[in-house]
């Protein structure tokens, strides 16, 4: 068959776009100084989630409860997204997103305290992520839902873009910075480091100055049983919505081992240490930056269906390949690639239903998004860690790889839209 590159594109007609990635940080003053103090924080969460997961393994020494600590960050994002994602769109989400960062300073400075003073159980450290996972659950949504409010539609898929950009250049600084400080400081620093991060998010974000009436409160009046229901029913109406959030629950499901996994298959696959694991964190970051920058300069002129159905089975792919691995610098090479077709899924899928859904139940409708997408990372998670325990990890990873790709070319066979969104 004949590779022809204009499948993944508008027809060359169209008005030509120049390459520029971060064309919509210099447009937009209000998303530029959230996307900088925002990275920058980014870069302590990173360090914070690695040490986090290494932490727990070195306290249990067990697959199943390393799972069950990720699990634990997510699960309170499953029960409280979507009611957070009601709350936030009778709210300005400048102020929800302003209150949860410094929530995040107060949990970060705790779980350091408790491991600097050789204090922290597994117990203590699933409440502290639980924590940590119930303030997400109402940032969020709102987070989310005001991305467009700081720049305009025109300009939304390349801000979604640029926003899983930063979050995936801090993938790849936080595991690094990590490494080192594990190595000289200890694990605890890494929380304290993060709680400092916070600063740049929390300034930047009090630097925000939003036109009247863009952050506007809507339907105080309403029950949020009400709310739920309104979105329920819109995403339900919604051929394509609907089709695509029961795409991002099979992928989250299916997808997460080849990260909640990561620090068992750099320990007992790969024989690496700490650094090492860092390292690999950071190739799965190098592959999402590359993705995520690559849509963010395309953006105007993308045919998202069409790399969104390449982009999903070549994740599949990659995880059964890094489950077979046994090298060092193959894995590495093969995170770059599920890095990249993961990140591109997930913005790609993200900006289709940000530019579908009504400004009035944005955030709603979000929550209801990173319920499914976030929330479904417990159920993954927890999965993967007792098919780690009973199978090994290799085949775990490589088993639910094998299984997404199935998965996934049977979805696009079967609903021929989704390409052509």
């Amino acid at each position: 068959m004949q590779c022809d590159a204009s499948w993944y594109f508008e027809d060359v007609t169209a008005p030509a776009h120049s390459f520029n990635p971060f064309r919509t940080l210099a447009v937009h003053r209000n998303f530029r100084l959230f996307w900088f103090g925002q990275t920058l924080s980014l870069v302590g969460t990173w360090m914070q989630q690695v040490s986090t997961a290494w932490l727990a393994l070195e306290l249990t020494n067990d697959p199943f409860l390393v799972g069950l600590v990720s699990a634990a960050g997510t699960l309170p994002i499953l029960l409280f997204s979507i009611p957070a994602g009601v709350y936030a769109d009778r709210r300005e989400k400048l102020r929800i997103v302003r209150i949860a960062q410094v929530l995040f300073v107060v949990q970060a400075v705790v779980l350091w305290w408790f491991t600097w003073s050789n204090q922290v159980t597994i117990g203590v450290l699933i409440v502290l992520v639980l924590a940590s996972g119930l303030f997400e659950a109402f940032e969020i949504p709102a987070r989310q839902s005001l991305i467009v409010r700081l720049v305009n539609k025109d300009d939304l898929q390349g801000a979604i873009a640029l926003n899983s950009g930063g979050f995936n250049l801090a993938r790849i600084l936080g595991p690094a910075v990590a490494a080192v400080v594990i190595a000289q400081l200890g694990i605890a620093w890494c929380f304290g480091l993060n709680a400092v991060s916070y600063l740049a998010v929390v300034i930047g974000l009090a630097m925000i100055r939003l036109p009247a009436g863009t952050d506007e409160v809507s339907e105080a009046g309403r029950s949020t049983w009400h709310g739920i229901v309104e979105a329920f029913s819109y995403i339900r109406n919604d051929r394509l919505m609907w089709i695509l959030i029961r795409v991002v629950a099979l992928f989250s499901f299916l997808g997460v081992p080849v990260l909640t996994m990561l620090p068992v298959m750099a320990r007992d696959r790969l024989h690496l240490d700490a650094a090492g694991y860092g390292t690999l964190m950071g190739c799965f970051g190098v592959g999402a930056l590359i993705g995520t920058l690559m849509i963010a300069g395309h953006a105007a002129r993308l045919k998202r269906g069409a790399v969104l159905t390449a982009c999903s089975l070549t994740l599949g792919l990659a995880m059964v390949a890094f489950g077979l691995s046994t090298s060092f610098v193959a894995s590495g090479v093969i995170l770059v690639i599920c890095g990249m077709a993961m990140m591109g899924n997930n913005a790609l899928i993200n900006g289709l239903m940000q530019s579908r859904v009504p400004d009035m139940m944005r955030a709603r409708v979000m929550g209801l998004y990173v319920t499914v997408y976030i929330g479904m990372h417990p159920l993954g998670s927890t999965v993967a860690g007792w098919c780690a325990r009973q199978f090994g990890v290799s085949h775990t990873v490589a088993g639910m790889g094998t299984l997404l790709f199935l998965a996934a070319a049977w979805v696009f066979r079967k609903y021929p839209e989704i390409r052509d969104a």
